[in-house]
């Protein structure tokens, strides 16, 4: 069984940088995908970004494209959500999770529509305790 640790949140300005980290232990090569997902108050929880960590391709809401940029460090078994150009429509408290349970097309389809499609949070069977991003203008 893999767990999953998030640092790097905090308080920040309108057009500030952070860098989340998602640090995994355990079965770290059963994690097929890996995502970080986000919720505001009030809000559903929404995924923001991606990782087939097999080929390392990457995903991302629209909302996100061209501010976040997802990485991984498999030397270390983490992975990062670099966050540019911060707005305050960011601030949410921020989840990573990974998806072990698919295989083939399948973790393929779920990585990729995991950034916009709720219907796929369901596949991520490990979820991180969240770090809280806040944005102020």
């Amino acid at each position: 069984q893999v767990s999953l640790v998030e640092s790097g949140g905090g308080s920040v300005q309108t057009g500030e940088s952070l860098r989340l980290s998602c640090a995994a232990s355990g079965h770290t090569y059963s994690s097929k995908c890996v995502g970080w997902f986000r919720q505001a108050p009030g809000k559903e929880r929404e995924g923001v970004a991606s990782i087939l960590t097999g080929r390392g391709s990457t995903y991302y809401a629209d909302s996100v494209k061209g501010r976040f940029t997802i990485s991984q460090d498999n030397a270390n078994n983490t992975v990062y959500l670099d966050m540019t150009t911060l707005r305050p429509d960011d601030t949410a408290m921020y989840y990573c999770a990974a998806a072990s349970d698919c295989s083939g097309g399948y973790c393929y389809i779920l990585c990729q529509g995991a950034p916009g499609n709720d219907v796929f949070q369901k596949n991520f069977g490990v979820w991180g305790q969240g770090t809280q991003v806040t944005v102020s203008s």
